[in-house]
């Protein structure tokens, strides 16, 4: 069927495959869909081959369901992918060795070539070595080229070895917000013959944050590094037909209220809604109050609230965004094609949803969430309180404190003292609204007298380089540079866990008297251990906000009836720091103008000299060094024949870490410090690497030695097996030897004993490292059992060939009297299908014990990938059977 039609925009024809056109030839009613359903019944109709995708399908899709009670599946083709480096680096060596192994077995290796444009941004591996001075931007990019110049050139032999692969080097920003400002289209073009087709923007990303793109209406999520490779090499994504999930807003933001808080009131809300593994889209009047900038910052935080994506429907505020970044181009044809497919948001439609939630804004306050999950909201007058609570649960006993001299300045430290103030993350930094109002909150702050306690390590870290200039055009850098948030970098730095060491005295004395130290930082993402191992609670705020708790000194303190700071024995309040929003949007509309979006972003992928000086590595196949510690030819791929083995059953399985709920893939594979005593650092001393020169497990992900020893190696991990002890530790059965995870792990390879995980709710919760799935596999585990899964990690496990497993509604390992001591034996492996049930014995001591297990095997395709061992085998046996 054909459902195309021709658009005459700028005196040029356009082609569009029309949803006007499908319903009129009776596929289904169009307006009844949400709108993100829309944008991907379009893909769908658009790829239709009968093959991939048939007309059955499409139908399907076009008389969507609210609710499905069987899951059905269908193929969707991203327009193009994005990458930053910490995924993209693992990433580009499993092509590089796909290649390898390709041609081993035959065939030509340039099949393993994207096949979808792919654009890397590298701003994870900046690290806040310096700061609070004018030259710390310079000094720590120069710090991370000393680090991390072997990875780069990597990413430089990746950009000359594939087509249509783009690197934008180090301090050209964070990947989200460059995608926002940048690289987005919202409707994109591209020649088929001798017409020019026009379709919605679509991608997937290597980072769980890709959702921010749904705030300027461009419907993309995060995946794994397996899973976009695989869609980089003309693979579909697979996915099932989502249930939406409608949040309506009303009201409007209350004067002195941030768009960080409403993302945090949402995320608390929707976390109670259960939203996993579905869309959420917004509608209501109160969409229409929201800039376009505080829609990306709620759609950031999609992974957070739990869902696939948070999406906003194109309108006026979508094109003035795209006309004040200098985009006016795209913003005709965003609007001409829009309207022409019935996508672009009025204001009062009401499409049918799964379900709807309902969100005032004028019903929001200030507030934080903390202090280890994003979810966890505390509005400013509970927040003393709330520290008390959670301090006492992470160390008992009453409240500490110790004096230190800093600079000849007597000092006290206590829990709850601020050591980290962090301005970091696309979240915010993206938002001019909360940057302009940081920076104004600072010029009260300056004007008053206040000053900057000298315990507080203080960064700025735009997500772009328009930030800089803007806040330089207000005349507002120099405040913020005075109370020591100099611009440390162009990166995600602390909200990643880059917040570099703390000063060697205050971790001393937080170490020594084991103080619940705390830091306040404008991310998205507070997980236990992830800032910085000797930082035990970290609280989520606004920029503002993260000013006003600094110049505290502390976060047990309430806001809003206590002063802040002193000037002169003169109490100083939050409100009489906090700007109006009136002066902030009177800034916005004067200084930020579509020039310093073209001048900023003029030749950003050229990189300065550092950048440039950097040798490419050349030839086809990448030249693997034998002594490198960076960059590792991973096993993935040896022994691997044209056929995939059969499934067998797993048989006297032990458990190599029993886990309770909220398990992140940070506690699964921690992306920071590497602690000199665990394996990863034996490893790397072993192999002549000085401790100083450790940098992070994400800047070691391109080499697996590292990363299958930083496996559950996270300081704060909980293994019920190694209680009461902490970190990554286990017990090596029947004996119950105390050991690491991974020095565990080998013995029992040793042995040949196959390895499971238990664990419970929302395993896998946080980002999208697909390092947590792969090295899980590595290990020697073979299946998890969980109670439930995060939508990422459970697909990343599925792409590893690792067995995901579910316990039934109501069960857990306790009500299976499961200790983790037992031994495991999973059968019916040959016989397993999608969406089933599988048996599971469990043998202690003195108990045989047999039940079911789902099997969260989802769709045939995701049975088809676990058969050949992992979606990569999968596609490389296809590669070469073509040859």
């Amino acid at each position: 069927m054909n459902f195309e039609k021709q658009l005459v925009l700028d005196g040029k024809t356009i082609t569009i495959v029309s949803l006007k056109e499908m319903e009129a030839a009776g596929m289904g009613k169009m307006a009844r869909l949400p709108f993100s359903i829309r944008v991907l019944l379009e893909n769908l109709a658009r790829n239709m081959d009968g093959k991939v995708i048939t007309e059955t399908d499409v139908r399907e899709l076009a008389n969507w369901q609210p609710h499905y009670y069987e899951k059905r599946e269908v193929a969707w083709f991203p327009a193009r992918v994005v990458m930053q480096d910490f995924t993209g680096v693992p990433a580009v060596v499993d092509l590089a060795v796909m290649r390898d192994a390709l041609q081993d077995m035959g065939g030509d290796l340039k099949k393993v070539n994207p096949m979808v444009p792919v654009d890397l941004i590298v701003d994870h591996s900046v690290q806040v070595d310096f700061f609070g001075s004018k030259d710390a931007y310079e000094k720590n990019l120069e710090r991370e080229y000393q680090r991390n110049g072997e990875r780069y050139q990597l990413l430089k032999w990746a950009r000359s070895a594939f087509d249509d692969f783009r690197i934008f080097p180090p301090g050209s920003g964070i990947v989200h917000q460059v995608n926002l400002e940048y690289l987005a289209s919202v409707v994109t073009t591209r020649h088929d013959g001798n017409r020019q087709l026009a379709f919605p923007d679509t991608l997937i990303g290597t980072d769980s944050h890709t959702t921010m793109i749904n705030g300027i209406s461009v419907l993309g999520w995060g995946v794994g590094g397996i899973e976009a490779e695989a869609v980089m090499l003309g693979q579909p994504y697979y996915m099932t037909i989502p249930e939406v999930v409608g949040v309506r807003l009303t009201g409007k933001v209350r004067e002195g209220v941030t768009t960080t808080d409403v993302v945090l009131a949402i995320t608390e809300k929707l976390r109670h809604e259960e939203v996993v593994e579905k869309f959420v889209e917004y509608f209501g009047p109160g969409v229409k109050e929201l800039a376009l900038a505080d829609r990306a910052t709620i759609a950031n935080m999609a992974p957070e609230y739990g869902a696939t994506c948070g999406f906003f429907p194109i309108d006026q505020q979508t094109l003035a965004y795209l006309r004040m970044t200098d985009r006016n181009k795209e913003a005709r044809l965003v609007e001409a094609y829009a309207k022409a497919q019935d996508i672009f948001f009025q204001g009062d439609e009401t499409p049918d949803y799964s379900s709807v939630v309902e969100v005032n804004l004028n019903e929001i306050v200030p507030a934080v969430a903390g202090p280890s999950r994003p979810q966890d909201r505390v509005i400013l007058p509970d927040l003393p309180d709330s520290f008390d609570k959670n301090r006492r649960i992470i160390r008992r006993g009453s409240t500490r404190e110790t004096t230190l001299n800093i600079q000849n300045e007597s000092l006290t430290l206590k829990d709850g003292s601020v050591v980290i103030a962090a301005i970091t993350s696309c979240t915010n930094t993206s938002n001019p609204a909360v940057m302009i109002a940081a920076g104004l909150l600072a010029k009260k702050a300056v004007e008053a007298g206040l000053t900057m306690p000298s315990y507080v390590k203080t960064s700025l870290a735009p997500g772009s380089r328009v930030v800089t200039e803007y806040l330089e055009e207000a005349g507002l850098l120099p405040y913020l540079e005075k109370l020591g948030f100099n611009v440390v970098g162009y990166g995600c730095t602390t909200c990643i866990g880059n917040s570099g060491p703390l000063p060697e005295e205050i971790q001393k004395q937080i170490v020594e008297h084991d103080l619940v130290a705390a830091a306040v930082l404008s991310g998205n993402r507070n997980f236990e251990a992830r800032i910085n191992p000797y930082v035990k609670a970290n609280y989520l705020a606004s920029p503002p906000l993260v000013i006003a708790f600094a110049l505290a000194g502390r976060v047990n303190l309430d806001l809003t009836t206590k002063p802040l700071a002193f000037s002169h024995e003169k109490p100083i309040y939050l409100k009489d720091l906090w700007p109006a929003n009136e002066e902030i949007q009177e800034l916005i509309s004067r200084i930020i103008r579509p020039e310093m979006f073209r001048e900023k972003y003029s030749g950003i992928m050229e990189g300065n000299r550092l950048w440039q000086d950097l040798p490419v590595p050349d030839g086809d196949r990448f030249q693997w060094a034998p002594n490198s510690s960076y960059i590792r030819k991973p096993p993935f791929f040896e022994g691997m024949g044209q056929e995939p083995k059969p499934l067998n059953d797993i048989e006297n399985a032990r458990c190599l870490l029993s886990l309770g709920d909220s398990v992140t893939t940070d506690h699964i594979s921690p992306a920071g410090a590497i602690p000199a005593d665990y394996p990863a650092g034996r490893y790397l001393q072993e192999h002549g690497v000085p401790i100083q020169q450790f940098n992070t497990y994400g800047s070691r992900r391109g080499n697996h030695e590292v990363m299958m020893r930083g496996t559950f190696a996270n300081v704060r991990i909980k293994n019920k097996l190694a209680a009461p002890k902490e970190g990554g530790y286990t017990r090596f059965m029947p004996g119950g030897e105390d050991a690491f995870v991974f020095d565990a792990a080998m013995d029992y390879q040793k042995n040949g004993t196959p390895l499971i995980v238990l664990a419970g709710r929302e395993y896998g919760t946080g980002s999208s490292r697909d390092w947590a799935a792969k090295g899980t596999q590595l290990l020697g585990a073979k299946a998890v059992l969980a109670v439930s899964y995060e939508r990422i990690h459970r697909s990343n496990l599925v792409g590893m060939g690792v067995l995901p497993l579910q316990f039934k509604e109501g069960e857990n390992a306790k009500t299976h009297g499961l200790s983790g001591k037992e031994e495991f034996t999973i059968r019916g492996l040959k016989e397993v299908q999608p969406g089933g049930t599988i048996a599971i014995t469990s043998k202690g001591e003195n108990r045989t014990h047999t039940f079911e297990a789902l099997v969260r095997l989802d769709t045939d395709v995701e049975l088809q990938y676990f058969r050949h061992g992992g979606i990569l085998p999968y596609v490389l046996r296809q590669m070469a059977g073509q040859s």
